[in-house]
């Protein structure tokens, strides 16, 4: 497979339509997945979590429900949620189905646990009735099923180790870590267009979800990045209107409107921040449909970069640093920056919106959105006018590469300790 396969097929294969915030949806998938296993409604309900798994579900709005959280996910797993559809499991949920969850949860038949402190992927999922029990176990990804048991029988899979992975990731490189940021950017400029128009459905999707906040008396956020920007979704303003494209769209999806997001890295928001503002650019009529797909590649590929060294979930804010880092490359790309520019871009990034934290998904990640956009235009203007943080200073390095790498570790295993005590805060109010 040739490089440009290779990158191709990373940014293809990440892309996933994700109902809601993707943690909530994920719990339903793995109870559903359980419950069709017992193969009968359960009676009880347990989900064991790691921390940013229960985190970033802990006030999280659900798509189709009043409800929040982790219980009411699990719950509604329990109840209907569809596990073929993934991260989309809560498509379908009625109101006689909340009325089941909310008895479920009230009744004291559904417990969601801290596992432990991590950010690597865990979910085990539990269920019981008619004296007999499943479970199903996901790692990895919000969708990969390790293993699937039945009264104690191993049925699929072996039952994972809960540890962190990130000792492990410095032996087994990525395969994205394999490349230069220099075949990413070759690969950016020379790929056929067609081979990255399937990347018009992160705009066509994450656009519905904005118009669909937009419509929300819900979304306040949302309404007045309307106002600010002339109460209209396309101005003379490209900053306004990268912030109302994205952050609009996050607002609907945290607080549980029923349009998907396109997700990248396993999250709405990484993949609403990565596309959005790039969009607006587009929108504006700032840039041609080819030159605003070779911006979205890059934009994901930067973010896929960062994200391979942080964890899946952690105690940084990916959707700001790592998908919005890849989104202002995405945005200097546009204004024809070469390598030696971007690199600037990254510096500027890292050394202004590294350390930003994760405390969950709620409407804070709307204003983390508007945070990294404005980081992002600022570190792009600076960038292209020969300004930036020197390689000398801080967490940057002499490369691209070094750079990116460092701010994951900022994350993991930097930010372990912050994890724990953000947890901490949450579970105390």
């Amino acid at each position: 497979m040739s490089c440009f396969d290779v990158f191709t097929e990373l940014i293809r294969s990440d892309m996933k339509p994700a109902l809601g915030v993707t943690e909530p949806g994920a719990i339903a998938f793995a109870v559903a997945s359980a419950r069709e296993v017992l193969g009968c409604m359960p009676e009880k309900v347990l989900v064991r979590l790691n921390s940013g798994m229960y985190k970033n579900a802990y006030t999280c709005g659900i798509p189709n429900s009043p409800f929040v959280g982790n219980l009411y996910a699990a719950a509604l797993g329990a109840v209907s949620a569809d596990a073929s559809l993934g991260l989309e499991s809560l498509a379908n949920i009625t109101e006689d189905d909340n009325a089941k969850a909310q008895e479920l949860v009230k009744g004291g038949c559904v417990t969601a646990q801290l596992s432990h402190i991590s950010s690597t992927i865990y979910i085990e999922a539990k269920v019981r009735a008619k004296g007999h029990w499943a479970a199903v176990y996901i790692t990895g990804s919000h969708t990969h099923i390790a293993c699937i048991m039945k009264d104690g029988a191993v049925l699929q899979g072996a039952v994972p180790k809960i540890a962190e992975e990130a000792s492990s990731q410095e032996d087994v490189p990525a395969l994205i870590h394999q490349h230069s940021f220099s075949d990413i950017l070759s690969y950016v400029n020379k790929v056929p267009a067609e081979d990255l128009a399937f990347i018009r459905d992160a705009f066509s999707m994450n656009h519905e979800l904005l118009l669909q906040g937009l419509a929300s008396d819900r979304a306040l956020f949302t309404a007045r990045l309307y106002e600010s920007n002339g109460s209209q979704l396309i101005s003379g303003d490209l900053q306004k209107m990268a912030q109302l494209y994205s952050s609009g769209a996050i607002e609907a999806r945290v607080i549980g409107l029923s349009k998907p997001a396109m997700s990248i890295t396993g999250s709405g928001a990484h993949g609403i921040i990565a596309t959005m503002p790039l969009y607006a650019v587009y929108q504006a009529g700032r840039c041609t449909e080819e030159q605003l797909l070779r911006a979205a590649a890059l934009s994901c590929l930067v973010c896929m970069y960062i994200k391979e060294y942080s964890g899946r979930l952690s105690a940084f804010c990916g959707c700001g640093i790592a998908a919005g880092t890849g989104m202002a490359c995405g945005l200097a790309y546009l204004q024809g920056a070469d390598e030696n520019t971007l690199a600037m871009v990254i510096r500027n990034m890292a050394s202004g919106i590294t350390g930003m934290i994760c405390d969950g998904g709620n409407q804070g990640c709307t204003m983390k959105s508007i945070v990294a956009v404005d980081a992002a235009f600022r570190a792009v203007d600076f960038a292209l006018k020969g300004i930036a943080i020197d390689s000398c200073h801080g967490i940057n390095g002499a490369s691209p590469e070094e750079t990116m790498r460092s701010m994951g570790r900022i994350a993991s295993p930097g930010m372990v300790k912050t994890e724990e005590v953000i947890v901490e805060i949450m579970r105390t109010k």
